[in-house]
């Protein structure tokens, strides 16, 4: 599992994003954080593990007590990878992943298919029929193909 897998599911559980939430308003001990949260030491202490496994909280010992604290640098770096996500999806390739795969019918039999139909990555520039469509858009979504992919197919069952 990667370290990103990991702390978005440190992050995903209710109680460990009120853990950070607390945290990054005031460091408290283990004490402190199940008083304000409702709920026992040992849940927040393996609530706690897991979020230092993670590595969004440390514990600083200060006599009897330790004092957790968020790891600023490590939430930012989730905060800048998921950015980078987003940016990354917005600026998809221009032609279709499922472009002239093969797959199974419900007969068993191997069907090469195309894309631009109701699951094609570019349904906005779906312009009804496959002939209607300009030399441009078909360069957009398909890329350097001399003709739309699905010009002259036969529709299955007809």
């Amino acid at each position: 599992m990667t370290p990103f897998i990991t702390v978005l599911k440190a992050l995903s559980e209710e109680t460990r994003f009120a853990l950070l939430e607390l945290l990054l308003a005031k460091n408290l001990c283990g004490i402190a954080l199940a008083r304000r949260l409702g709920v026992s030491e040992a849940a927040v202490s393996q609530h706690l593990k897991i979020l230092k496994e993670a590595g969004l909280v440390e514990g600083q010992k200060r006599g009897y007590w330790i004092h957790y604290s968020v790891k600023r640098a490590a939430l930012k770096q989730v905060i800048q990878e998921l950015e980078r996500l987003t940016r990354r999806s917005a600026i998809s390739t221009r032609q279709c992943y499922r472009l002239e795969t093969k797959k199974k019918s419900h007969s068993g039999k191997e069907v090469k298919t195309t894309c631009c139909g109701p699951c094609c990555e570019h349904p906005d520039k779906l312009k009804g029929k496959p002939q209607d469509c300009t030399p441009v858009q078909i360069k957009e979504c398909h890329g350097d193909v001399k003709k739309h992919p699905r010009e002259g197919e036969k529709k299955e069952g007809k």
